[in-house]
């Protein structure tokens, strides 16, 4: 580090400040210039033991949801124009090319899709940060839908190459499995494993505007050589050969699973894989930044937490724990007690669900075989941390049993959201009622001991991909009314409040969506051969399919208005899919399939199941919405980041107070929000006193038709009983309560029909919601992470372009792009 770029105080030099020497011991982080010119806190450096050091965020999860490259890299780097020129004077269309490119589906949906919203966040805020995550072979299925069924086909995406990634075979590492724990006199050691080799593959992630580049590195499993070969020695070489596939099966498919917890040892294997790997990688740059090698034999680590900061992306890399326990204690010699505060102190957990069935609880005997000395450590952990609470609480055994990492009774099982709470500095939910809920029902037990270690992050989403690319026309008409700076400080968009009777910009933002609009139904006509009305409410309900997102509400509404012919508004509804539950989507197709072809209806009313809804459909569909859909029961959502993208785009909204919808009607008003239904605090009412479908039944005549009709198979009449399970779960099954919401749900569409027969009335309200989108920048919730968790300031520095020389003070910044 270059001292001469410091002022005394730590801060940022100014070019006229006498001060160039380092921060001397003992001087408050912080403290004003004495010359009054350096203002600004150094972004991403510590002081350490007499030296300035870097401070990196390693980000880690299983899930990076990219999408495609680039057209976002494009616009990061301000090249779109220019590209767009040179492209055509090829005599080549820039959109035709843009379309070749395959999505990185390298998620499932919210929490892969929010991880790279952050990767953006995190470049344009000039931190030093690193994302961690599997370069799978296969990525989410490709959904087709063949006779109303989901089909899955195979995500090849990377059968052309991938131009965006750079193979480092110079850092590919070793990780261990199986094998058996060895007490020895000079220690612990775990022996015999079978070795896996970790090939890293580095994509970079540029931030805005401010040539700044991060890396993402993603870890390929590769077998070592001599996998297996001890077969060879027995003569059976080709056995040995093709065995190697069992190695390099750990990256070879994206487990399809949301919001469900499937204990699979490959997907254990994954987990422990990808953490291996990474902190092995942390620990090597730990090394080099501090001694200019990895060679010293012994390293002092009491700096570690300062230059490491590793946030867990929910439970799924929660295996880095023990992991790091293990290489502080096994390998570099460490003290326990040592080695848990610094590794307390380096991690932070962000929970993603407080759905019992997400939540990862491994089985003690997959993780003995796959990990015996992990176990051991696991073990060591939860009885230190038993003997704390015993000693808090003397006999208070429930309290014990309720907070143990272990849970007993059955199958044992290691409790992961347990283990990062306890081997974490900071725990933080994804929305404010998320949070609450979190601290107040999920782990209510260690938020009364440990208070401040919870906290909350609202998510958000990163305006570069969901407004500049995505939708450049109402990017455009903002940045007239506003100017451009609102891309990097979204709040600025409150400044458009101003515009909410002004007839000029009414009709101008009401004339993008309508253009958004005919461009998404030719695309509809083109893949789905139907054809809808530009003129007709799009209605858009996109989701992964879960009962908790409860498509099937949305189904009934959608039978009721049928039934109710002609209907009383013009409108379109699109949706996407999901394989959790095939046979909602079977029901929604079968049911788009009686409206769309009934003459009477004709074209006033369309069902279109939007097939493989992927980031790139997202692109297109989002800024064409009139209407989303955020309809989950209250309490059951983390947060959500599609209602932020509809918002952001000029969609209005017709949802429950959960997740984020809550922050959404702070910010715009509930007035200027569709609210409806039950809130937290009704739902557990009627979790107390009972919830029972068939009241609602024989009360709603409109709901009782719909449900007759799907069950006798008047949208299936060659296979009557086709939904005899959907109506049964309805009736005795539904955790999610449906027929509960169903009369305000549908009533509050009639509310939506009403409002938009007056297209000015509508186009206001579009106004005031996208002024009060700015709150919902994942640019704010991560100057949240770094300023509250990982205890960085973001830089706003504009590192100079390569062919630009440098000032010596601006030589060495706090984003070194080390491997």
């Amino acid at each position: 580090m270059a001292y001469t770029s410091l002022c005394v105080t730590g801060r940022i030099l100014h070019p006229s400040c006498p001060e160039t020497k380092p921060k001397p011991p003992g001087d408050v982080e912080g403290s004003p210039c004495p010359h009054g010119c350096c203002t600004r806190l150094a972004p991403a450096l510590v002081w350490i033991s007499g030296g300035f050091l870097f401070q990196r965020i390693y980000y880690l999860s299983l899930e990076f949801y990219m999408g495609r490259t680039l057209q976002n890299t494009m616009i990061n780097l301000g090249l779109q124009n220019a590209c767009d020129e040179a492209i055509y004077q090829l005599g080549l269309d820039m959109e035709e090319l843009e379309e070749i490119e395959e999505d990185a589906g390298l998620g499932n949906g919210g929490l892969g899709r929010l991880a790279a919203c952050f990767l953006d966040s995190m470049a344009t805020l000039g931190l030093a940060a690193y994302g961690y995550g599997i370069r799978y072979e296969y990525g989410i299925f490709n959904q087709k839908i063949r006779d109303g069924w989901q089909v899955e086909e195979a995500d090849d995406w990377l059968r052309h190459g991938n131009p965006w990634e750079k193979a480092r075979p110079e850092y590919m590492l070793p990780v261990h499995f199986y094998g058996r724990v060895e007490h020895a006199a000079t220690g612990i050691k775990w022996i015999d494993t079978q070795v896996v080799l970790a090939l890293p593959y580095d994509t970079p992630v540029p931030g805005y505007m401010n040539n700044t580049v991060n890396t993402m590195r993603l870890w390929s499993a590769r077998a070592p050589n001599d996998f297996n070969l001890r077969d060879f020695n027995v003569g059976d070489y080709i056995q040995a050969v093709l065995d190697r596939n069992l190695a390099e099966n750990i990256s070879r498919v994206l487990y399809p699973n949301d919001n469900f917890f499937e204990g699979k040892e490959l997907r254990l294997k994954q987990e422990y894989f990808v953490v291996a790997a990474t902190l092995q990688d942390i620990i090597r740059r730990f090394k080099a930044s501090k001694f200019g090698s990895t060679e010293s034999v012994r390293t002092v680590f009491d700096s570690f937490p300062d230059q490491v900061a590793i946030q867990l992306n929910d439970t799924h890399p929660a295996m880095a724990i023990p992991e790091l326990m293990r290489i502080f204690v096994d390998i570099e010699k460490l003290p326990w007690n040592k080695a848990w505060d610094i590794t307390k102190r380096t991690f932070a957990y962000t929970n993603h669900t407080v759905l019992p069935e997400a939540l990862e609880r491994w089985p003690v005997d997959l993780v003995e075989k796959l990990l015996p000395r992990h176990l051991q450590i696991i073990y060591e952990i939860n009885q230190r941390h038993l003997d704390h609470i015993a000693f808090l609480f003397p006999n208070d055994v429930d309290r014990l049993r309720r907070m143990s990492l272990i849970e007993e009774g059955g199958t044992k099982r290691i409790n992961m959201a347990h283990l990062c709470i306890v081997g974490s500095h900071a725990v933080n939910g994804v929305a404010k009622i998320h949070s609450e809920i979190v601290k107040t029902q999920v782990f209510e037990d260690f938020a009364a001991l440990e208070p401040e270690k919870f906290q909350n992050k609202t998510n958000g989403i990163t305006p570069r991909r969901w407004l500049l690319l995505c939708n450049p026309g109402l990017a455009e008409l903002i940045a007239e009314k506003i100017g451009e700076d609102y891309v990097r400080d979204l709040s600025q968009l409150t400044k458009l409040h101003k515009f909410v009777d002004d007839d000029l910009f009414i009709r101008e933002v009401a004339k993008v969506k309508q253009e958004n609009k005919v461009k998404f139904a030719q695309y509809l006509e083109k893949e789905y051969k139907v054809k809808i009305n530009p003129s007709s409410m799009f209605d858009v309900h996109v989701k992964r399919i879960h009962e908790y997102k409860r498509q099937l509400m949305n189904c009934l509404h959608i039978v009721t208005m049928y039934n109710r012919k002609p209907p009383r508004a013009p409108r379109g509804q699109a949706a996407p899919g999901y394989h959790m539950a095939k046979m909602i989507i079977k029901l929604i197709n079968a049911v788009g399939h009686v409206v769309n072809n009934d003459p009477v209806v004709g074209s006033k009313l369309k069902v279109i199941f939007l097939e493989n809804y992927r980031v790139s459909l997202a692109e297109k569909v989002i800024p064409a919405t009139d209407l989303s859909e955020q309809i989950s029961t209250a309490g059951t959502e983390a947060s959500g980041t599609g209602n932020m993208k509809f918002m952001l785009n000029g969609a209005l909204t017709i949802g429950t107070m959960d997740g984020a919808n809550v922050e959404m009607a702070e910010e715009a008003g509930e007035e200027n929000l569709f609210i409806f239904g039950m809130r937290v605090e009704d739902v557990t009412e009627l979790d107390k006193e009972g919830y029972h479908a068939q009241e609602y039944y024989n009360r709603l005549p409109e709901l009782k038709q719909a449900i007759d009709q799907i069950r006798s198979g008047f949208f299936s009449p060659k296979e009557p009983d086709l939904f005899k399970d959907v109506v049964n779960m309805l009736f005795h099954h539904d955790r999610f309560k449906v027929f509960a919401d169903y009369e305000a749900y549908v009533k509050c569409q009639e509310k939506v029909s009403e409002l938009y027969l007056n297209s000015k009335a509508w186009t206001k309200m579009v106004i005031r919601n996208i002024a009060a989108a700015g709150k919902f920048s994942s640019d704010r919730t991560i100057k949240e992470y770094a300023r509250d968790i990982w205890h960085v300031e973001p830089s706003d520095l504009k590192i100079p372009p390569p062919n630009e020389p440098r000032d010596a003070g601006e030589d060495k910044t706090p984003n070194g792009t080390a491997a």
